[in-house]
């Protein structure tokens, strides 16, 4: 095995034998990879504090092309450390990270890597985590092949007076195809088009109405039930955590 070095965000852990763990990582170079932590488990190994999910550091290792890479060293880029500490974000970075390893299983494209750290890193830094994974939501719908029509009308191709946004029509609706959809709001249907073309690390600050963010993110979790097949039980955490707030 030769020495590699390159960048990762943890997504899993498991632990193996007494003392070891096996880590799932994201790589900015290889895809997704197990990694073998040997003895990350005692006390005193160098290894203990870094071995664990939302670690995103340049990782040491002895690559193994088809197995098990073997853990040399983590140099830490970002612990999350504000993200552990709130179970808001937590909840977010946690189904942010199950639905990212459900799309790698369809689609490996390197640009994910970065659409996952971009994200992750943003709501460490405070800014909207709904909002966040409402924008890396419709961006993962494009690797799953099943992104909806937010350029023109479903039905026809018009890209003139678009009126609302229907999840079961598959995007946007003109005003010549409406039928008796339920309509949005005008800024949704501009909004979540923004969401799509965004590039996450330049978002400095997130000033989305409610009522838009709610709209994006009805028409987001009806369209994931509709055409993907997912279901994450992180994704039924985080509505236990919203309605404990709305106490």
């Amino acid at each position: 095995m030769k020495i590699e070095k390159f960048e990762g965000i943890i997504l899993s852990e498991t632990n193996y034998s007494e003392s070891s763990k096996i880590l799932n990582v994201l790589t900015d170079k290889y895809g997704l990879i197990g990694i073998m932590s040997k003895g990350c488990r005692k006390i005193k190994s160098k290894l203990r504090g870094v071995s664990r999910k939302l670690i995103y550091g340049t990782f040491n290792v002895y690559y193994k092309e088809n197995g098990l890479s073997t853990l040399i060293s983590i140099d830490v880029i970002n612990s999350f450390s504000n993200t552990l500490m709130d179970l808001e974000k937590i909840s977010y970075a946690s189904y942010i990270i199950d639905l990212t390893n459900q799309v790698l299983k369809q689609n490996d494209s390197d640009e994910i890597f970065d659409i996952l750290k971009n994200t992750l890193i943003k709501i460490e830094e405070g800014l909207d985590p709904l909002v966040l994974t409402n924008i890396i939501e419709i961006k993962l719908l494009n690797y799953l092949g099943i992104t909806p029509n937010i350029d023109s009308c479903t039905n026809c191709g018009s890209s003139k007076q678009i009126v609302t946004l229907s999840s079961e029509q598959g995007g946007y609706i003109c005003k010549n195809c409406y039928q008796n959809e339920p309509l949005v709001n005008e800024k949704t249907i501009k909004v979540i088009r923004m969401y799509y073309y965004v590039d996450i690390s330049s978002i400095t600050k997130l000033d989305i109405s409610r009522e838009v963010s709610k709209e994006i993110n009805t028409f987001l979790d009806d369209y994931y039930d509709r055409y993907t097949g997912l279901y994450l039980k992180s994704k039924d955490f985080i509505k236990k955590v919203n309605q404990l707030e709305s106490i």
